[in-house]
């Protein structure tokens, strides 16, 4: 790890170095370079114009001489010329072998009375030279200087900052061990804690006193780690108190992977099954039921929650299986066991059904004889009376036993369905032919929407005929006072939905939960004067059940009432 921030440092440093160079080469070296130009500039101009003073004046030497000693204390060629731009003294050439210069830049100004600068390649010696002319009675003077002596000044310079970066890199380079080694030790003992943690143990420390970022991190991660323990053993308490809990379940409760291999069991499955299950292994290996699987693959696979019964996880028993899918993936599910439940169901089912075909046969004999009598030449009006409030429970009961028996026989599921492709509206055709005189007895109307869906359901004719026979004779004996009684059918997203409407007094919202259930009168009184057995809607909720549909009311007082339940649609329709 160290060699690595080593080498990283240095990289860094490296790159700061060399663009701090490039950058000093770039700015220092440009600004030190023009300001030593400017600096010869202006002395070389004031060189000139000493020179052109002492043209002027000095009377003692010749012009030969001073030129060269001017060009010689100047550091500079030093050229004198007259109006007409011919040399008449150089101190580095013979004025007779130098061509006229009366078309030289400086030498022009000059000659018009100002001081002339310019900067060139010079035609004799083929150097750059700075070039400053200074007029004369009787012509200019010139001094010249060469520009290569600029670089030579500036070649220093250049060195210097090499060797200052060379040093400064070197001097990088102790810094970058020193801090590496430094930096290296702090961030290993951060690894050897991360792999502490890593490996489980969530007492593992860092404790570093140190303020500074890696400081902070190490601070940041104890404190992390701590929250972690102590969030982890509120996990532990948690998965304690849980697994207690469902051990002590009656329920077998039972959880799977997304792969559908067992993760947990409470002891009631352990009981329940004749081995364990193991951990990690196929549910399959464990349990064989078809129902049981399914529901969890169900779960598993469409992230919903499903139900079933199943009577092959133990022989002779029958279990409630709620299968519901888990946040991370798998399901949990739970198994009731509904033998002693379906047991006791079962006795009161056959309980009810001894008991109805019992009274049968008694029934039918009194009825019969009451019959007879009725018919009978008597003149006694009280005993014709007394005869007919026989024949009317005799009647009653014999209706009370047909219906005790049909709901036994549904709910056991002994009643076997002709289920057939039956379209809706013929259905709803035969409800209003087998009842339109009925309806006109009570001065209804009982007529058929116009919406009905040119459809076809999976149901059971005579099922559904007795569906309808129940809640239109309802309607007709309750909901008379609206005149008029509608019957109609429509799409549904389970299938299709047939309704029986009325517009009586309605019912009210309390009763509407239990109209389905055996033996519950809204008008008790009025129920028992008009025959009724309160059957018949608990009757048609099982019927309803049986194909798969579901059955209710809706219903306002004063408003009327509304009885639906939805059947299957054909697969050929659905299609």
């Amino acid at each position: 790890m160290r060699s690595r921030i080593f080498v990283k440092l240095m990289f860094v440093f490296l790159l700061v170095i060399g663009v701090t160079a490039i950058t000093l080469q770039l700015t220092v070296h440009k600004v030190w370079e023009r300001t030593l130009h400017e600096q010869i500039e202006r002395n070389l101009r004031q060189k000139t114009l000493m020179f052109a003073y002492r043209v002027e004046t000095d009377r003692q030497h010749s012009l030969a001489d001073i030129t060269s000693q001017e060009g010689q204390a100047a550091g500079a060629r030093a050229t004198v010329i007259d109006p007409t731009g011919k040399v008449l003294a150089d101190s580095e050439a013979e004025p007779g072998s130098m061509e006229n210069h009366s078309y030289r830049k400086e030498f022009v100004s000059a000659l018009g009375g100002k001081v002339g600068e310019d900067e060139r390649k010079s035609h004799t010696l083929a150097i750059p030279f700075l070039y400053i002319a200074a007029p004369v009675s009787g012509g200019a003077v010139r001094l010249a200087y060469p520009l290569p002596e600029l670089e030579i000044t500036n070649h220093p310079l250049a060195v210097a900052l090499f060797w200052g970066s060379l040093s400064a890199f070197l001097f990088a380079m102790m810094v970058a061990a020193v801090a590496s080694q430094y930096v290296g030790r702090r961030l290993q003992r951060i690894v050897d804690f991360a792999d502490r943690v890593a490996g489980g143990d969530l007492t593992a420390r860092i404790a570093s006193t140190a303020t500074d970022e890696i400081g902070k991190v190490a601070a940041a991660l104890d404190k992390t780690t701590r929250r972690v323990e102590e969030s982890y053993a509120r996990v532990q308490t948690s998965q304690r108190e849980l697994e207690t809990l469902l051990n002590s379940m009656q329920d077998a409760v039972i959880a799977v992977d997304v792969d559908g291999r067992v993760q947990w069991a409470n002891r009631s499955m352990d009981r329940l099954l004749l081995r364990p299950p193991r951990l990690n292994a196929p549910l399959i290996d464990s349990v064989r039921a078809p129902d049981f699987l399914a529901a969890i693959q169900e779960a598993v696979r469409d992230q919903v929650g499903t139900s079933a019964r199943s009577n092959t996880i133990v022989s002779g028993r029958t279990f409630d299986v709620t299968a519901a899918p888990m946040p991370g993936g798998g399901a949990v599910a739970v198994l009731r066991d509904l033998t002693e439940t379906e047991r006791m169901e079962k006795s009161r089912r056959d309980f009810i059904a001894n008991v109805s075909h019992e009274l049968r046969t008694p029934l039918t004999s009194i009825q019969g004889y009451t019959e007879t009598l009725l018919d009978s030449p008597l003149g006694d009006n009280h005993i014709r009376e007394f005869l007919e409030i026989i024949r009317k429970n005799a009647a009653r009961m014999s209706r009370l036993t047909e219906d005790l028996l049909t709901l036994a026989r549904v709910e056991s599921g002994e009643q076997r369905f002709d289920i057939q492709r039956i379209s809706t509206e013929e259905l709803l055709q035969d409800a209003l032919e087998s009842f339109r005189e009925v309806a006109r007895s009570y001065g209804v109307d009982l007529v058929v929407e116009n919406s009905v869906p040119a459809g076809h359901v999976n149901a059971d004719r005579e099922a559904i005929h007795q569906i309808f026979s129940n809640l239109i004779e309802n309607a007709l004996k309750y909901a008379a006072a609206g005149k008029k009684v509608i019957l109609g059918a429509r799409g549904a997203s389970s299938g299709v939905e047939f309704y029986v409407r009325d517009f009586g007094p309605g019912i009210s919202s309390e009763h509407l939960p239990r109209l389905f259930e055996r033996f519950y009168r809204v008008d008790k009184a009025r129920s028992r004067e008009s025959g009724g057995t309160g059957l018949g809607l608990a009757i048609a909720k099982h019927i309803v059940l049986a194909h798969g549909g579901t059955i209710r009311a809706e219903s306002e007082l004063n408003h009327g009432s509304t009885f639906l339940f939805t059947l299957t649609s054909s697969e050929a329709d659905s299609g």
